[in-house]
């Protein structure tokens, strides 16, 4: 696969952050006209179809036989399970304490990526890890008030896990495999699964098609969706897994800031803290270490 420079990675990564930290309040707007599970197979299943229709000139990528395993893995862990854990577990829980446990998938793929990608696991990548986790906590330390269920901490960490071994498997398994393909067979299997679950257990005629509704579905689709999941595989391709998931500390932040903005969600120190926690771990986790100087005597 080709090498990103190091501009071009950092564009990806600004603009993966972006895409990520504005879905939430999209999707907010959003799940008050849908049923949750199946707005979620609907912006994931017609966003991979729609992939594999545009890329259909390059089906001689999909090697179907040698890659069939890969497709169908990734669709379950980073869409099916992480997806709609995600969206089930909102109802049982408070959604800054939810944020709070998904986000312990880049402390995870840390972990994951040393034991099974022999990346290293130094003391400044471990302190990054964990500031930044503490920052994600600060910053959603407002929706800590309501009922909690242990089926929605269950749930949230569910999800993290699906997350933490969807991309450290993606890095290990699919170094072979076309990015694009990748991205519109997990998104089709995965939407798939959901909008199976979500016609089983949701009703489609609770479905208000407004323009709130298709702007977060079309958003969903060519955005949060295809788009962002093509530039996260193509990020955690390039380099280390552990270092691409750090920056996703960043999109609860983003996310706590745009709410903030256009919905008119409060402001608080928290929010300050979280943020100088999440960068300085971003920092530590990404930051080069210099060999040191050999002094030559003689």
């Amino acid at each position: 696969m080709k090498t990103l420079s190091g501009m071009q990675r950092m564009i990806l990564i600004v603009a993966l952050v972006l895409i990520w930290g504005v879905s939430w309040s999209i999707y907010k707007v959003a799940l008050d006209y849908t049923p949750p599970l199946l707005f979620a197979g609907m912006r994931t299943l017609i966003g991979g179809l729609l992939l594999v229709i545009f890329l259909l000139p390059k089906r001689d990528r999909i090697q179907w036989k040698k890659n069939w395993k890969v497709y169908l893995i990734s669709g379950l862990l980073n869409v099916a399970l992480f997806y709609g854990l995600q969206t089930v577990g909102l109802i049982y829980m408070p959604s800054g304490l939810f944020t709070v446990l998904v986000y312990l998938q880049p402390v995870l793929v840390g972990l994951f990526a040393a034991l099974w990608l022999n990346e290293r696991m130094t003391l400044p990548k471990a302190t990054g890890l964990l500031l930044g986790f503490l920052g994600v906590i600060a910053v959603s330390v407002g929706g800590f008030s309501g009922h909690i269920a242990a089926i929605g901490v269950v749930l949230a960490l569910g999800s993290a896990l699906s997350w933490a071994l969807g991309t450290v498997f993606i890095k290990k398994s699919a170094a072979d495999v076309d990015s694009l393909w990748l991205v519109a067979f997990q998104c089709t299997f995965g939407g798939i699964l959901l909008t199976l679950s979500g016609s089983l257990t949701e009703s489609w005629s609770d479905i208000v098609w407004n323009g709130a509704y298709w702007i977060g579905l079309l958003f969903g689709i060519f955005v949060g969706i295809a788009l962002s999941w093509i530039i996260y595989i193509t990020l955690t391709r390039s380099g280390e897994a552990s270092q691409v998931a750090s920056y996703t500390f960043m999109v609860p932040l983003l996310s706590v800031l745009v709410g903030t903005l256009a919905l008119h969600e409060p402001f608080s120190r928290f929010l300050l803290l979280g943020l100088v926690l999440i960068g300085s771990g971003v920092y530590l986790v990404n930051r080069k270490i210099k060999p040191k100087a050999v002094t030559l005597t003689g």
